[in-house]
Protein backbone atom coordinates (compact mmCIF):
# COMPACT_ATOMS: atom_id res chain seq x y z
CA UNK A 1 0.00 0.00 0.00
CA UNK A 2 1.66 3.46 -1.05
CA UNK A 3 2.24 5.60 1.94
CA UNK A 4 0.05 8.95 2.09
CA UNK A 5 2.54 11.76 1.99
CA UNK A 6 2.07 15.11 3.45
CA UNK A 7 3.35 17.74 0.64
CA UNK A 8 3.09 20.38 3.67
CA UNK A 9 5.42 17.99 5.81
CA UNK A 10 7.53 17.87 2.59
CA UNK A 11 8.07 20.99 2.11
CA UNK A 12 8.71 21.88 5.64
CA UNK A 13 5.66 24.19 6.13
CA UNK A 14 2.75 24.90 8.03
CA UNK A 15 -0.99 24.75 6.71
CA UNK A 16 -1.36 28.23 6.81
CA UNK A 17 1.30 28.92 4.50
CA UNK A 18 1.22 31.77 2.35
CA UNK A 19 1.78 30.86 -1.67
CA UNK A 20 5.63 32.43 -0.95
CA UNK A 21 6.40 31.08 1.93
CA UNK A 22 5.47 27.62 -0.17
CA UNK A 23 7.66 29.09 -3.16
CA UNK A 24 10.44 29.97 -0.97
CA UNK A 25 10.47 26.86 1.02
CA UNK A 26 10.42 24.90 -2.21
CA UNK A 27 13.43 26.85 -3.88
CA UNK A 28 15.73 26.40 -0.82
CA UNK A 29 14.96 22.76 -0.55
CA UNK A 30 15.20 22.34 -4.25
CA UNK A 31 18.65 23.04 -4.24
CA UNK A 32 19.68 21.66 -1.05
CA UNK A 33 18.71 18.11 -2.64
CA UNK A 34 18.96 18.90 -6.84
CA UNK A 35 20.59 15.78 -8.00
CA UNK A 36 23.48 17.96 -9.60
CA UNK A 37 24.83 18.91 -6.55
CA UNK A 38 24.39 15.51 -4.39
CA UNK A 39 26.35 13.48 -7.45
CA UNK A 40 24.96 9.75 -6.28
CA UNK A 41 23.46 10.32 -3.46
CA UNK A 42 19.86 8.48 -4.23
CA UNK A 43 18.20 9.61 -0.88
CA UNK A 44 18.76 13.50 -2.52
CA UNK A 45 17.74 12.53 -5.57
CA UNK A 46 14.42 11.09 -4.21
CA UNK A 47 14.30 14.24 -1.66
CA UNK A 48 14.23 16.44 -4.45
CA UNK A 49 11.63 14.39 -6.47
CA UNK A 50 9.10 14.32 -3.48
CA UNK A 51 9.92 18.36 -3.28
CA UNK A 52 8.88 18.71 -6.42
CA UNK A 53 5.88 16.98 -6.42
CA UNK A 54 4.71 18.75 -3.41
CA UNK A 55 5.44 22.20 -4.87
CA UNK A 56 3.52 21.17 -7.52
CA UNK A 57 0.33 20.67 -5.80
CA UNK A 58 0.44 23.33 -3.65
CA UNK A 59 1.49 26.03 -5.90
CA UNK A 60 -1.75 24.88 -7.65
CA UNK A 61 -4.80 26.40 -6.34
CA UNK A 62 -7.35 24.10 -7.06
CA UNK A 63 -5.14 21.06 -6.55
CA UNK A 64 -4.00 22.61 -3.00
CA UNK A 65 -8.19 22.75 -2.49
CA UNK A 66 -8.38 19.11 -3.46
CA UNK A 67 -5.68 18.33 -1.07
CA UNK A 68 -6.65 20.12 1.80
CA UNK A 69 -10.33 18.96 1.82
CA UNK A 70 -9.47 15.30 0.76
CA UNK A 71 -5.83 14.65 2.45
CA UNK A 72 -4.93 13.58 -1.51
CA UNK A 73 -4.88 14.71 -5.40
CA UNK A 74 -5.48 12.86 -8.37
CA UNK A 75 -6.16 13.83 -11.78
CA UNK A 76 -8.64 11.81 -12.28
CA UNK A 77 -10.76 12.70 -8.89
CA UNK A 78 -10.49 9.15 -7.50
CA UNK A 79 -7.68 8.75 -4.56
CA UNK A 80 -4.88 6.39 -4.70
CA UNK A 81 -4.80 3.25 -2.81
CA UNK A 82 -4.37 3.85 0.82
CA UNK A 83 -5.43 7.62 0.48
CA UNK A 84 -7.36 8.56 3.40
CA UNK A 85 -11.06 10.13 2.23
CA UNK A 86 -14.00 12.09 3.11
CA UNK A 87 -15.69 11.92 6.84
CA UNK A 88 -17.92 9.59 4.84
CA UNK A 89 -15.41 6.87 3.55
CA UNK A 90 -15.03 3.67 4.77
CA UNK A 91 -14.14 0.39 4.12
CA UNK A 92 -13.96 -1.31 0.27
CA UNK A 93 -14.67 2.47 -2.27
CA UNK A 94 -16.55 4.65 -0.13
CA UNK A 95 -16.87 7.91 -1.81
CA UNK A 96 -18.35 10.21 0.60
CA UNK A 97 -20.45 11.71 -1.11
CA UNK A 98 -17.94 13.29 -3.30
CA UNK A 99 -18.40 13.49 -7.43
CA UNK A 100 -15.36 12.22 -8.76
CA UNK A 101 -16.54 12.95 -12.17
CA UNK A 102 -17.23 16.27 -11.76
CA UNK A 103 -13.78 16.63 -10.54
CA UNK A 104 -12.09 14.89 -12.85
CA UNK A 105 -13.90 16.59 -15.69
CA UNK A 106 -12.26 20.21 -14.42
CA UNK A 107 -9.34 18.19 -14.10
CA UNK A 108 -8.82 17.87 -17.70
CA UNK A 109 -10.17 21.12 -18.77
CA UNK A 110 -7.64 23.11 -16.65
CA UNK A 111 -3.78 22.82 -18.23
CA UNK A 112 -1.57 21.14 -16.21
CA UNK A 113 2.00 19.45 -16.38
CA UNK A 114 2.30 16.65 -19.09
CA UNK A 115 3.18 14.06 -16.01
CA UNK A 116 -0.14 14.21 -14.64
CA UNK A 117 -1.90 14.24 -17.88
CA UNK A 118 -0.63 10.97 -19.91
CA UNK A 119 -2.98 11.19 -23.40
CA UNK A 120 -4.63 7.97 -22.20
CA UNK A 121 -6.13 9.38 -19.19
CA UNK A 122 -9.90 10.00 -19.01
CA UNK A 123 -12.37 10.95 -16.32
CA UNK A 124 -14.13 8.96 -13.41
CA UNK A 125 -17.38 9.12 -15.75
CA UNK A 126 -15.49 8.29 -19.32
CA UNK A 127 -14.72 4.16 -17.27
CA UNK A 128 -18.14 3.87 -16.87
CA UNK A 129 -19.78 5.16 -19.91
CA UNK A 130 -17.73 1.87 -22.04
CA UNK A 131 -18.77 -0.41 -19.74
CA UNK A 132 -22.85 0.62 -19.59
CA UNK A 133 -23.38 1.23 -23.81
CA UNK A 134 -21.38 4.02 -25.24
CA UNK A 135 -17.59 2.43 -25.13
CA UNK A 136 -18.16 1.03 -29.13
CA UNK A 137 -18.26 5.19 -30.28
CA UNK A 138 -16.01 7.16 -31.29
CA UNK A 139 -15.20 10.08 -29.36
CA UNK A 140 -13.76 13.57 -30.56
CA UNK A 141 -10.40 14.16 -29.55
CA UNK A 142 -9.77 16.05 -26.21
CA UNK A 143 -7.23 18.91 -26.39
CA UNK A 144 -4.93 18.27 -24.04
CA UNK A 145 -1.56 21.28 -23.30
CA UNK A 146 1.46 19.83 -24.17
CA UNK A 147 4.31 18.14 -22.08
CA UNK A 148 6.83 20.40 -20.34
CA UNK A 149 10.31 19.92 -21.19
CA UNK A 150 13.09 20.20 -18.34
CA UNK A 151 16.76 20.62 -19.27
CA UNK A 152 20.01 21.45 -17.60
CA UNK A 153 22.33 24.16 -18.10
CA UNK A 154 25.76 24.58 -17.19
CA UNK A 155 27.26 28.35 -17.05
CA UNK A 156 30.29 29.73 -15.84
CA UNK A 157 31.07 31.71 -12.98
CA UNK A 158 31.15 34.93 -14.60
CA UNK A 159 27.87 34.13 -16.69
CA UNK A 160 26.17 33.99 -13.16
CA UNK A 161 27.60 37.01 -12.10
CA UNK A 162 26.87 39.24 -14.97
CA UNK A 163 23.75 37.66 -16.24
CA UNK A 164 24.51 36.57 -20.03
CA UNK A 165 22.38 35.20 -23.43
CA UNK A 166 22.54 31.07 -24.53
CA UNK A 167 21.20 29.39 -27.17
CA UNK A 168 19.90 26.22 -26.89
CA UNK A 169 19.25 23.82 -29.09
CA UNK A 170 16.66 21.21 -28.50
CA UNK A 171 14.20 18.45 -29.76
CA UNK A 172 10.71 19.51 -29.03
CA UNK A 173 7.23 18.86 -30.35
CA UNK A 174 5.60 20.98 -32.49
CA UNK A 175 2.57 21.32 -34.37
CA UNK A 176 2.38 19.48 -38.16
CA UNK A 177 1.82 22.33 -40.62
CA UNK A 178 0.99 20.19 -43.05
CA UNK A 179 -2.44 19.47 -40.60
CA UNK A 180 -2.21 23.14 -38.47
CA UNK A 181 -2.23 19.96 -35.91
CA UNK A 182 -5.43 18.49 -36.32
CA UNK A 183 -3.78 14.83 -37.90
CA UNK A 184 -6.14 14.96 -40.11
CA UNK A 185 -5.42 15.96 -43.54
CA UNK A 186 -6.84 13.29 -46.01
CA UNK A 187 -4.37 11.15 -45.93
CA UNK A 188 -4.37 7.37 -45.65
CA UNK A 189 -5.14 5.08 -42.80
CA UNK A 190 -2.38 5.17 -40.11
CA UNK A 191 -1.94 3.62 -36.44
CA UNK A 192 -3.53 5.70 -33.82
CA UNK A 193 -0.80 7.15 -31.83
CA UNK A 194 -3.00 7.61 -28.52
CA UNK A 195 -3.04 3.30 -28.28
CA UNK A 196 -0.16 2.90 -31.02
CA UNK A 197 -2.76 0.29 -33.20
CA UNK A 198 -4.32 -1.69 -30.36
CA UNK A 199 -7.10 -0.18 -30.07
CA UNK A 200 -7.22 -0.23 -26.13
CA UNK A 201 -6.10 2.07 -23.18
CA UNK A 202 -6.09 1.67 -19.63
CA UNK A 203 -6.98 3.95 -16.83
CA UNK A 204 -6.96 3.52 -13.40
CA UNK A 205 -9.49 3.55 -10.63
CA UNK A 206 -7.94 3.93 -7.24
CA UNK A 207 -6.12 0.45 -7.46
CA UNK A 208 -8.25 -0.83 -10.29
CA UNK A 209 -6.78 -1.05 -13.95
CA UNK A 210 -9.53 -0.63 -16.58
CA UNK A 211 -8.97 -1.29 -20.21
CA UNK A 212 -11.06 0.23 -22.56
CA UNK A 213 -11.45 1.34 -26.14
CA UNK A 214 -9.39 4.19 -26.98
CA UNK A 215 -11.34 7.22 -27.05
CA UNK A 216 -9.71 8.84 -30.22
CA UNK A 217 -9.74 5.74 -32.92
CA UNK A 218 -12.89 4.33 -31.58
CA UNK A 219 -11.43 0.94 -30.85
CA UNK A 220 -10.40 0.25 -34.45
CA UNK A 221 -6.41 1.17 -33.76
CA UNK A 222 -6.73 3.24 -37.09
CA UNK A 223 -7.40 6.54 -37.93
CA UNK A 224 -8.59 7.27 -41.41
CA UNK A 225 -7.40 10.49 -43.70
CA UNK A 226 -4.83 10.73 -40.77
CA UNK A 227 -2.28 13.42 -42.24
CA UNK A 228 0.54 11.65 -44.21
CA UNK A 229 3.57 14.15 -42.19
CA UNK A 230 2.22 13.24 -38.97
CA UNK A 231 0.88 10.12 -38.98
CA UNK A 232 -2.42 11.38 -37.54
CA UNK A 233 -0.98 12.58 -34.15
CA UNK A 234 -0.95 16.24 -35.26
CA UNK A 235 2.80 16.71 -34.49
CA UNK A 236 5.75 16.50 -35.18
CA UNK A 237 9.63 16.27 -33.78
CA UNK A 238 12.18 19.10 -34.53
CA UNK A 239 15.43 20.67 -33.25
CA UNK A 240 14.62 24.03 -32.26
CA UNK A 241 16.86 27.06 -31.40
CA UNK A 242 15.61 28.86 -28.16
CA UNK A 243 17.19 31.78 -26.97
CA UNK A 244 17.49 31.93 -22.95
CA UNK A 245 18.18 35.06 -21.24
CA UNK A 246 20.75 34.03 -17.70
CA UNK A 247 19.70 36.90 -15.15
CA UNK A 248 22.26 38.63 -13.64
CA UNK A 249 23.01 37.14 -9.93
CA UNK A 250 21.83 33.25 -10.86
CA UNK A 251 22.80 30.33 -8.58
CA UNK A 252 23.31 26.79 -8.64
CA UNK A 253 19.28 24.99 -8.73
CA UNK A 254 17.72 28.01 -9.84
CA UNK A 255 14.86 27.53 -12.18
CA UNK A 256 14.51 29.70 -15.53
CA UNK A 257 11.07 29.16 -17.27
CA UNK A 258 10.61 29.91 -21.10
CA UNK A 259 6.83 29.87 -21.61
CA UNK A 260 5.69 28.10 -24.87
CA UNK A 261 8.51 26.22 -25.58
CA UNK A 262 7.53 22.78 -24.32
CA UNK A 263 5.64 20.38 -26.29
CA UNK A 264 3.27 21.36 -28.80
CA UNK A 265 -0.31 20.59 -27.43
CA UNK A 266 -3.49 18.26 -29.37
CA UNK A 267 -5.84 19.50 -31.22
CA UNK A 268 -4.94 23.54 -30.86
CA UNK A 269 -4.36 23.34 -27.13
CA UNK A 270 -1.52 25.60 -25.73
CA UNK A 271 2.57 24.56 -25.91
CA UNK A 272 3.91 23.53 -22.56
CA UNK A 273 6.79 25.34 -20.79
CA UNK A 274 10.51 24.99 -21.16
CA UNK A 275 12.11 24.65 -17.47
CA UNK A 276 16.06 25.05 -17.40
CA UNK A 277 17.69 24.05 -14.23
CA UNK A 278 21.56 26.18 -13.54
CA UNK A 279 24.05 24.87 -12.59
CA UNK A 280 27.08 27.12 -11.87
CA UNK A 281 30.34 25.65 -12.31
CA UNK A 282 33.26 26.84 -9.61
CA UNK A 283 35.96 29.61 -9.76
CA UNK A 284 39.22 29.28 -8.82
CA UNK A 285 39.63 31.69 -6.17
CA UNK A 286 36.21 33.62 -5.71
CA UNK A 287 33.36 31.27 -3.70
CA UNK A 288 29.70 32.13 -3.28
CA UNK A 289 27.72 31.97 -0.32
CA UNK A 290 23.96 33.19 -1.27
CA UNK A 291 24.70 36.85 -2.43
CA UNK A 292 28.22 37.06 -0.56
CA UNK A 293 31.38 36.54 -1.70
CA UNK A 294 33.86 34.64 0.08
CA UNK A 295 37.89 34.70 -0.74
CA UNK A 296 40.88 33.47 1.08
CA UNK A 297 43.66 36.19 0.75
CA UNK A 298 47.30 35.60 1.74
CA UNK A 299 49.08 38.32 3.56
CA UNK A 300 52.61 38.51 5.15
CA UNK A 301 54.07 38.08 8.60
CA UNK A 302 54.78 41.91 8.33
CA UNK A 303 51.21 43.02 6.60
CA UNK A 304 49.99 41.23 9.83
CA UNK A 305 51.80 42.34 12.64
CA UNK A 306 52.76 46.10 11.34
CA UNK A 307 49.06 46.64 9.55
CA UNK A 308 48.92 47.54 6.18
CA UNK A 309 46.52 48.90 3.01
CA UNK A 310 46.42 46.25 0.46
CA UNK A 311 44.63 45.59 -3.04
CA UNK A 312 41.89 42.62 -3.17
CA UNK A 313 40.50 41.24 -6.12
CA UNK A 314 36.53 41.65 -6.02
CA UNK A 315 33.81 40.19 -8.70
CA UNK A 316 33.86 43.98 -10.14
CA UNK A 317 37.77 44.79 -10.31
CA UNK A 318 39.51 45.71 -7.35
CA UNK A 319 39.33 47.61 -3.49
CA UNK A 320 41.48 48.75 -0.89
CA UNK A 321 41.13 46.95 2.09
CA UNK A 322 43.00 47.76 5.49
CA UNK A 323 44.61 45.25 7.39
CA UNK A 324 44.56 46.08 11.21
CA UNK A 325 48.22 46.11 13.42
CA UNK A 326 48.24 42.52 15.42
CA UNK A 327 46.25 40.55 12.59
CA UNK A 328 45.65 36.57 13.05
CA UNK A 329 45.62 33.93 10.90
CA UNK A 330 42.19 33.01 9.75
CA UNK A 331 40.97 36.75 10.92
CA UNK A 332 37.91 37.46 8.50
CA UNK A 333 37.15 40.96 6.96
CA UNK A 334 33.92 42.37 5.41
CA UNK A 335 33.81 44.72 2.37
CA UNK A 336 30.34 46.08 2.13
CA UNK A 337 28.28 45.96 -1.16
CA UNK A 338 31.18 43.72 -3.34
CA UNK A 339 28.91 40.60 -3.31
CA UNK A 340 26.33 39.89 -5.91
CA UNK A 341 23.53 41.61 -7.23
CA UNK A 342 19.82 40.36 -6.24
CA UNK A 343 17.38 42.19 -8.38
CA UNK A 344 14.07 40.75 -6.58
CA UNK A 345 16.12 42.70 -3.34
CA UNK A 346 17.64 45.21 -5.23
CA UNK A 347 20.52 45.04 -3.25
CA UNK A 348 24.01 43.35 -3.25
CA UNK A 349 25.65 40.84 -0.64
CA UNK A 350 29.36 41.64 0.60
CA UNK A 351 32.73 39.96 0.42
CA UNK A 352 34.09 38.44 2.90
CA UNK A 353 37.81 38.15 2.98
CA UNK A 354 39.73 35.93 4.96
CA UNK A 355 43.12 36.22 5.37
CA UNK A 356 46.35 33.51 5.41
CA UNK A 357 49.62 34.76 7.04
CA UNK A 358 52.29 33.43 4.89
CA UNK A 359 55.80 32.91 6.41
CA UNK A 360 58.76 33.57 4.97
CA UNK A 361 60.99 31.73 2.40
CA UNK A 362 63.99 31.14 4.84
CA UNK A 363 66.74 30.96 2.18
CA UNK A 364 68.97 33.84 3.10
CA UNK A 365 71.23 33.95 6.98
CA UNK A 366 69.39 37.65 7.36
CA UNK A 367 66.06 36.16 7.51
CA UNK A 368 66.89 33.93 9.72
CA UNK A 369 68.96 36.08 12.05
CA UNK A 370 65.62 38.75 12.22
CA UNK A 371 63.51 35.19 13.08
CA UNK A 372 65.91 34.72 16.09
CA UNK A 373 65.74 38.31 17.08
CA UNK A 374 61.72 38.32 16.89
CA UNK A 375 61.99 35.64 18.77
CA UNK A 376 64.13 36.73 21.82
CA UNK A 377 61.56 40.07 21.97
CA UNK A 378 58.59 37.54 22.00
CA UNK A 379 59.22 34.91 24.07
CA UNK A 380 55.87 33.77 24.75
CA UNK A 381 54.64 30.65 24.46
CA UNK A 382 51.17 30.83 22.22
CA UNK A 383 50.14 26.82 23.43
CA UNK A 384 50.32 27.95 27.18
CA UNK A 385 47.04 28.16 27.26
CA UNK A 386 45.78 25.01 25.74
CA UNK A 387 48.05 23.22 28.09
CA UNK A 388 46.00 24.24 31.20
CA UNK A 389 43.34 22.97 30.25
CA UNK A 390 44.05 19.40 29.07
Amino acid sequence: MPEKQDYYATLSVGRDATADDIRKSYRRLARKHHPDLNPGDKSSEERFKKVQEAYDILSDPKKKQMFDQYGFYSESGMPPAGAGGGPNRGPGMGFGGFDFGDFASQAQARPGHARHQPESAGGFRDIFSQFFGRGGAAHEQVAERGADLEYSLNVDFWQSIKGTQVKLNIRRGEACQTCNGTGSAGGASANCPQCSGSGEVSQMAGSMRFNLSCPRCGGSGKLKNACPACQGDGRIHVNDNVEVRIPQGVQSGDRLRVAAKGNAGTAGAPAGDLFITVRVEPHEFFHRDGDNIAIKLPITVSEAGLGAKIEVPTIDSRAILKIPQGTSNGQKFRLREKGVFNARKNSRGDQIVEVSIQTPSIDDERVRELLRNLAELNPADPRAEMWTKV
